[in-house]
């Protein structure tokens, strides 16, 4: 595929077709994406490069992704927590990776209108939510695993449960849009964002030092409007570092790409593009010769740590482009505003508004930004 480069402002640049030729040279013959070449695989971050693959338009490598998740569902809905070349590694079964599945289909679907994809995929979809609201407990959080000796964990993640948010949120537009009524995964998720937004107390707060404990409710869109500017500013200086990036932990010299990019990301979800697009213009140099992008790099005195090329941050730089600069149609899933909780659905679904599911079947924009 012939690279294009997109220009940035300040002169950095960001190469879309160059991000999803990495993954898609990383992506192995049977579709699964390990972190990079002789890395492991986990089911989350490979629906994140699947998704990067959508982006740069490479649909039938995003399509076999999909497939290899499909054919590797367990029988519970469920998928082990990490593979090595198809082979299970950790036979952990996680709630949060389980479910982010429809956050992938729904991307796929938001860009190509690919109605006959969603009906696909909707069984893998519906037992993979299934698995993961088995997991809610009396409270609305969700404890995070089952045990490789089949035992439930009893421990609920913020980040985990924050984007079982959004993967719930995907997973119930599917449901609408193929004309399926399934009311326990409503109430899961008004029985999840309370537990989120109201008690934080039930869970688990040693993980407070990590970044993505303090953004991800916002990106998912469980904290919205003045709430979620005051979560932001609350910990903005913890994690951080003007000029770079964000620490992927507030006490250690680490910024990465990928939580510099998914907190550019919230940015752009709570509607302050301004700022989202200076954060993301941190990082727009931090790249290989290639094109892709580091992973992370210590701070002050910058050196690249690891120095693998990772897909799925990678991925998360093409989603927070596509969500700045408008991409594809698929640029404002992450946009509170584009969310009407009260259907739980996209805003206006069925009508002829002017919302995030209205942009499926529009004339695809090419993968260039002129600023």
């Amino acid at each position: 595929m012939e690279s294009k480069v997109a220009k940035i402002k300040q002169d950095l640049s960001i190469d879309v077709y160059a991000i999803a030729d990495l993954i898609a040279s990383t992506q192995r013959k049977s579709g699964e994406i390990p972190w990079c070449d002789g890395q492991k695989t986990d089911p989350w971050d490979h629906v994140e490069a699947a998704m990067g693959l959508t982006i740069g338009g490479c649909l039938q490598e995003a399509q076999l992704a999909f497939e290899w998740l499909s054919v590797g569902q367990l029988p519970d809905g469920s998928w082990f927590s990490s593979y090595i070349n198809g082979v299970p590694e950790d036979k952990t079964r996680e709630s949060n990776m389980a479910s982010y599945i429809a956050v992938g289909v729904f991307h796929y679907y938001l860009i190509t209108g690919d109605k006959g994809f969603l009906n696909k995929m909707w069984d893998t979809v519906r037992r993979a939510i299934d698995f993961t609201i088995r997991l809610q407990a009396p409270g609305g959080e969700i404890y995070w695993a089952i045990s490789p000796e089949d035992k439930i964990d009893p421990m609920a993640l913020l980040t985990g449960s924050s984007s079982i948010y959004m993967s719930l949120k995907c997973a119930i537009s599917i449901s609408q849009i193929l004309g399926h009524e399934i009311p326990e995964w409503s109430d899961s998720l008004k029985k999840l964002g309370n537990a989120i937004r109201n008690m934080p107390y039930l869970f688990n707060m040693t993980k407070s030092r990590f970044s993505m404990d303090w953004f991800y409710p916002v990106l998912t869109g469980v904290i919205t409007g003045t709430e979620a500017k005051k979560r932001i500013a609350r910990s903005w200086e913890k994690f951080i570092v003007k000029g770079q990036g964000v620490r992927c932990v507030s006490d250690q010299p680490w910024v990465t790409i990928a939580e510099t990019s998914e907190l550019s990301l919230a940015l752009s979800a709570m509607g302050n593009v301004n700022l989202a697009q200076i954060v993301f213009n941190w990082i727009c140099s931090k790249t290989y010769e290639d094109g892709s992008y580091w992973c992370g790099f210590t701070v002050p005195d910058m050196t690249i740590w690891p120095e693998e090329k990772i897909t799925w941050t990678n991925a998360v730089v093409l989603m927070v482009a596509d969500a700045i600069y408008n991409l594809t149609p698929a640029g404002r899933l992450f946009c509170h505003d584009t969310w009407n909780l009260s259907s739980l659905t996209c805003t206006d679904a069925k009508s002829k508004g002017n919302n995030i599911c209205r942009l499926v079947g529009s004339e695809p924009k090419p993968n260039i930004v002129h600023i």
